[in-house]
């Protein structure tokens, strides 16, 4: 972490002037019908995402944590308007300072953001075209924007192979004939092309072997200090999650519950989810596996079509008192920019992954 912030500080004394906040969602929603019949009557809607905000400071990473199902992957696609947000803003600062809200835009108009946000899939296989060759898949972004051509094309994908870790020889090849980590290389290279300021990572490097999520991390770092990007990384990985973020964001059931420092996060939590997830983090020294005992939540995640009233995670919560019930708790900020949406916050003692 102390090169990675070492870099932050050289990149921010050349170049543009950066913005505080590049990115803020605010209440973002993203609701799917459910409809019933040949009519499609509807009778009631999938929240997959409901009323959600939070910022990203330019040159930052900020970490989005949950279970699997919990809405991570469909804010993501609503960021990047692959999906249409039911309600909210997402304001994008352009480097003129502009704030700009993404989720009023349509067709052309949002071609240009297209540009500065892009996004690199989890599954390195699925999202790259085995018919096409690396120079089609990095170099179709940069000939759709008009940007190269000719040996110009030929040249700039070679040198984003390059920059990846990737041979320029390359370039003729398919995807099949790469393993998953290199893959993934030639997929970040692709969102690389256009230059953006903001990259999502969808879950990036959980489908990758231990060793080569290391290199797939180091090569991220190194590529946000080269190109002074911002990373939104989604990840249900609290270990990733350590080595990588500044920020973290923890999600259950479309809703934010935790934000704040990733010291804040793992050290002092304040939310009874936040501390069930940092009890499930592995333990690297031996010695220290037995100690402390993990939170195993019972019962089910919530039905994000039908969710219990009150705190959506009450029924889990060993915490959970009547208020809980009935009340739905309100993120509030409890100080040094911490949030939270538990009715408890200030009276629980929690505990961090230093003491689990």
């Amino acid at each position: 972490m102390a090169s990675q912030s070492t870099a932050r500080q050289a990149s921010n004394t050349t170049g543009a002037v950066k913005a505080e906040k590049l990115l803020e969602l605010k209440n973002l929603k993203m609701h799917f019908p459910i409809t019933k019949g040949l009519l499609h009557k509807l009778v009631g809607r999938v929240k997959a995402v409901d009323d959600v905000s939070f910022t990203i400071q330019e040159g930052d990473t900020l970490a989005l944590v949950g279970e699997s199902g919990c809405g991570k992957s469909t804010l993501g696609r609503s960021i990047m308007r692959i999906l249409d947000p039911t309600a909210g803003m997402i304001n994008y600062t352009e480097e003129n300072n502009t704030v700009v809200d993404l989720a009023s835009l349509d067709g052309k108009s949002l071609r240009p953001y297209r540009q500065a946000i892009r996004m690199i899939f989890q599954d390195p296989q699925s999202s790259l075209n085995p018919r096409m060759t690396v120079f089609q898949i990095v170099g179709e972004p940069l000939k759709r924007y008009n940007i190269a051509s000719g040996s110009e094309l030929e040249d700039r994908v070679a040198g984003l192979l390059k920059n990846v870790g990737l041979r320029p020889e390359y370039l003729r090849r398919y995807p099949h004939a790469f393993s998953g980590g290199e893959r993934q290389r030639i997929g970040i290279a692709r969102a690389l092309a256009l230059n953006p300021r903001l990259i999502i990572a969808d879950e990036a490097v959980s489908s990758l072997d231990v060793s080569v999520q290391a290199q797939i991390l180091n090569l991220m770092q190194d590529l946000q200090a080269q190109y002074h990007l911002t990373y939104l990384f989604i990840t249900h990985d609290l270990s990733v999650v350590d080595y990588l973020s500044d920020r973290v964001a923890v999600m259950y059931v479309g809703k934010l519950v935790e934000l704040g420092t990733r010291a804040q996060i793992f050290t002092q939590p304040k939310h009874p989810y936040t501390e069930a997830l940092l009890s499930a983090v592995p333990k690297p020294d031996p010695r220290l596996r037995n100690t402390g005992a993990r939170i195993r939540l019972t019962g089910e995640i919530a039905d994000p079509a039908s969710p219990p009233t009150g705190c959506y995670f009450h029924p889990r919560c060993s915490y959970s008192q009547d208020r809980c019930k009935v009340e739905e708790p309100v993120a509030r900020d409890i100080g040094d920019g911490q949030r939270v949406a538990c009715h408890f916050a200030e009276e629980l003692q929690l505990k961090g992954v230093e003491e689990i």
